[in-house]
């Protein structure tokens, strides 16, 4: 599942969970000499996610330091410019839910900020997204609040970044 096409950064991999996206993610970022930024916008809740974010680090291993951030994203990514370091943030969607849930930050006014932030970012980076509008409509108001801010957050992030792939089923299918 190797990147057959040149990193052009910012570069969006989007994917349904569990598709390969993040594995797709680090190889593109691995293109480019270490030290790697792993953004972990995750948060370790319960034993589920615990065991994720096990298999995620034991993939990474050495030429990686991990920030976790899991609402200030677009500062984190402000004091990395001038480092030169690639970038690699996993995953917006984990985040839009940890502001939805845990923030009073406008989750709205904070992917405004993410946009600024990542159009100006001086270094490669890479940003993992959940593709989460393929399914059912969900049933209850706070799922589709949170399916459609991830949806219209894809669209802008695909909008800004100068490459964009889409994962399915481990295969990277270039949509820009």
């Amino acid at each position: 599942m190797s990147p057959e096409h040149s990193m052009e950064s910012p570069f969006l991999v989007i994917g349904a969970a569990k598709s390969g996206k993040s594995v797709y993610a680090e190889e593109i970022i691995r293109r480019h000499e270490p030290d790697y930024v792993y953004v972990a916008t995750s948060q370790i809740l319960d034993g589920e996610m615990e065991q994720r974010v096990r298999v995620h680090r034991e993939r990474r291993k050495e030429h990686w330091e991990t920030i976790e951030c899991p609402f200030e994203l677009p500062d984190t990514l402000r004091t990395l410019k001038g480092t030169g370091r690639p970038v690699l943030v996993d995953c917006i969607t984990l985040w839009l839910s940890n502001l939805l849930c845990f923030s009073p930050i406008t989750p709205e006014a904070a992917v405004d900020a993410l946009c600024d932030s990542v159009c100006g970012a001086d270094y490669p980076l890479v940003i993992v997204s959940n593709e989460v509008g393929a399914g059912i409509v969900p049933e209850n108001a706070l799922a589709r609040k949170f399916r459609d801010l991830a949806g219209a957050t894809n669209q802008r992030l695909a909008q800004i970044c100068l490459s964009v792939t889409m994962v399915v089923a481990g295969l990277p299918l270039r949509l820009k």
